[in-house]
């Protein structure tokens, strides 16, 4: 499948969202511990719902702005390189640095929703889906002629329509995950040779960028 079509753009938001929601730093962690803590099951989906929703606000937070900024047709590809550049940028920034802001320590535990928000702004995951959104509108057949405020439309619609699906597969990961960890691995599974996620985020990152760019060019 082409990647570059619109069938691959939106195979590309739901593989990033079942990717983030496999990533323990993206916090199913966290809603296993609190179904162990509270020793009920039903509080693994709550801190799910929690954590997904935050994620879903941070993924519109970083959209929306850019839904806005393709009403400028004639600077489209601009944009998109633009935006590249700066998916590429937050990996190198994550390689360098290496350790988690510290003010996401100083959220309360039960703000799971907060929490998540700032983490994937914090690390970039909102900023991942941004090349591939571009990408799909492009495929909009926007031009010179439409009203700007029937592009901003169409854009906003799919913004949203981006978000959902991409929250939608990362919650189902993410539920796999801590649901099997609850039920059967044990929390023993989270301290077996976990691969430095921390790395493999920030790579991915350059590689969404590079993608990004090369298909804008």
């Amino acid at each position: 499948m082409d990647l570059t079509s619109t069938a691959g753009l939106w195979l590309a938001v739901v593989l990033s969202g079942l990717y983030h929601g496999l990533n323990p730093g993206m916090g199913w962690p966290l809603a296993v511990s609190a179904s162990l803590f509270e020793r009920r099951l039903s509080a693994l989906w709550l801190s799910l719902g929690a954590l997904s929703f935050g994620h879903f606000v941070a993924m519109l937070g970083v959209l929306l702005p850019f839904s806005l900024m393709n009403v400028l047709i004639e600077h489209q590809r601009e944009i998109r390189i633009g935006a590249s550049l700066i998916v590429i940028v937050m990996g190198v920034y994550l390689i360098i640095t290496r350790r988690h802001p510290r003010f996401l320590t100083r959220i309360p535990p039960q703000k799971l929703a907060l929490w998540s928000f700032f983490v994937a702004l914090a690390h970039g995951a909102a900023l991942m889906l941004v090349p591939i959104y571009l990408g799909l509108c492009s495929f909009e057949n926007l031009d010179n002629g439409h009203r700007a405020a029937g592009i901003l439309m169409k854009t906003t619609m799919l913004a949203f329509g981006v978000a959902v699906c991409h929250t939608i597969a990362m919650m189902s990961a993410g539920g796999i995950m801590a649901y099997s960890v609850y039920r059967w691995l044990g929390l023993k599974f989270l301290n077996r040779g976990w691969l430095d996620s921390e790395l493999l985020w920030a790579f991915s990152l350059i590689i969404v960028g590079f993608i990004g760019l090369l298909t804008s060019i």
